[in-house]
């Protein structure tokens, strides 16, 4: 799995999906300070990285939940990914909204949906992941079964491991901070000075840099 993490890392810097500047951070909604930008949005303008970021999915979705019946994606950054990903597989495809849609039927999970049927949840990005657990909560509130999530990319933060310790879900990653910032080093784009303050960053990113 580590040589699949750089190697999505790879992709990722290759078409600037991710930005690292440790000494002009980025100001996240959460009002956090932060040295990395991550919009995985842009890997579908690239259908090369589109492919690969799938077939991956694909991949670790055969290998680890084979009795898979039903593929979710969390609104919106993974709704595309999440269809590509059940077109592959030749599943049933559903996504989850962050909140009930306000008119009609009020929906919070949009496609059908049934009952004891086993989901695997995809998801672009991982901070807290509070946001992906709310989505793993609607769906086995509906009945289904969770079988586990998996993600693009995922800051590993120790609070979010904690969250989804809790929460019981398997969570997957195609790809990490640290594989990200070891290959960003490598290129010459991390220089060695700016390594320590960005592995601090990770480890308590509310606090950094205050």
């Amino acid at each position: 799995m580590e040589d699949i993490q750089l190697a999505v890392a790879k992709k990722l810097l290759d078409i600037n999906t991710i930005k690292i500047q440790p000494n002009s951070p980025f100001t996240w909604a959460s009002g956090w300070k932060a040295p990395i930008y991550c919009d995985n949005r842009k890997i579908l303008s690239y259908p090369e990285t589109r492919t690969f970021i799938y077939k991956q999915f694909a991949k670790v979705i055969r290998e680890k939940y084979p009795q898979a019946e039903v593929i979710a994606g969390v609104a919106t950054g993974a709704i595309a990914h999440g269809a590509l990903v059940a077109e592959e597989l030749g599943l049933p495809f559903i996504y989850v909204r962050s909140k009930p849609k306000g008119h009609g039927l009020e929906n919070l999970i949009e496609g059908d949906l049934q009952p004891n049927q086993k989901v695997v949840i995809v998801e672009d990005l991982i901070s807290t992941g509070m946001s992906s657990l709310n989505a793993s909560h609607a769906v086995s509130n509906y009945g289904a079964d969770v079988l586990g999530m998996v993600a693009i990319f995922t800051y590993n933060f120790p609070t979010a491991n904690q969250n989804f310790k809790e929460a019981g879900v398997e969570l997957t990653t195609l790809s990490c901070y640290q594989a990200l910032i070891q290959e960003a080093t490598t290129r010459g784009e991390v220089q060695e000075s700016d390594y320590q303050s960005l592995m601090e960053w990770r480890e308590d990113p509310a606090n950094w840099k205050k």
